[in-house]
């Protein structure tokens, strides 16, 4: 039986790892500190025998007794209310989090995979974004603490590869949305929701012309796990290239939603990316990957768990 551990394993990505491992026959040991996941997001896991969910820092030590196969390093506030609200706690998990987490799968002798974030791009000059692309970020702004924080994180991985021979691989996430994201982290799709589900104006940011790329959770750990089964190294794209505006995507949910809100712009954040796109050849030619599940199918799946929890929605 595979052991796969999980750093961040009840945040939103990190609980739905792990109930796909769990149905694919692992043993699955989620380590989190609930700084920004909950304990509920895998509360329905807590009864599996082949489940272990450990309160634990992974910028203090990360031990796990036994043999372990794979480790996830999925630990690392996500959002920008995250980061922004901590911006510490964001650089030290990636970097002394990353580093707990490599040196385990070390000790192991684990296959080790890096959550890094389409983020590592910035605000692109290229477009779409194929993994080749360095990136522009801004190492100084508001933003940097988790866009360096996740590039740091990848050129250590790289070190470890190299210096270690660590089996490791770096998948590039894009943004995702689905079930179990919380209503009032700051990113656009759950405020546009909870906005439009209580009947207040849908809050554009700028004039809504910036673009991005959602992908439906379910697509995303498919990709993950994809990665994760292969010898490929990466850095890889797990996105979804259908690109839609902020203003689209906030329209497509009022509609979704059957809701009569307003739209109103406010004042856009620091360093906010002009577009978003992934570049997923690498993926589709050498994982056999794509996202199947539709822009507004997804969308009606993630409004109706938003739909079936009010009392999360503020």
């Amino acid at each position: 039986m595979t052991r796969t551990v999980v750093t961040g394993g009840a945040g939103f990505l990190g609980s739905h790892l792990c109930e796909r491992l769990l149905a694919d026959g692992h043993e699955v040991i989620a380590l989190d500190n609930f700084v920004t996941g909950a304990p509920n997001n895998v509360e329905h896991l807590l009864e599996h025998d082949r489940f272990r969910l450990v309160k634990t820092d992974v910028t203090e030590y990360v031990h796990v007794p036994g043999p372990v196969d794979e480790v996830l390093h999925f630990a690392s506030p996500a959002s920008p209310i995250d980061y922004l609200l901590l911006p510490i706690e964001t650089m030290k998990v990636g970097s002394i989090g990353t580093l707990h987490a490599l040196g385990l799968a070390k000790e192991k002798g684990a296959r080790f995979l890096l959550a890094s974030t389409s983020e590592a791009y910035g605000d692109p000059q290229v477009h779409p974004q194929p993994e080749t692309y360095w990136g522009h970020v801004n190492p100084v702004g508001p933003r940097g603490v988790y866009d360096e924080a996740k590039r740091f994180a990848e050129a250590l991985t790289m070190a470890y590869r190299r210096t270690h021979d660590v089996d490791t691989a770096i998948v590039r996430i894009f943004n995702t949305h689905g079930p179990r994201m919380r209503p009032n982290d700051g990113r656009a799709i759950p405020a546009f929701a909870s906005q439009a589900l209580t009947g207040r104006p849908l809050t554009v940011a700028g004039d809504g012309s910036q673009t991005r790329s959602i992908i439906y959770v379910d697509d995303l750990i498919t990709g993950i796990l994809a990665l994760l089964r292969s010898d490929l190294s990466g850095p890889v794209n797990i996105g979804n290239p259908h690109e839609t505006s902020v203003l689209h995507l906030a329209e497509t949910i009022r509609a979704l939603t059957g809701s009569s809100s307003d739209i109103v712009f406010v004042e856009r954040p620091v360093d906010d990316p002009t577009v978003r796109q992934p570049d997923i050849t690498l993926a589709r030619t050498q994982l056999g990957w794509e996202p199947t599940v539709g822009f507004e199918e997804g969308l009606s799946r993630t409004l109706g768990w938003f739909r079936a929890h009010p009392e999360l929605v503020p």
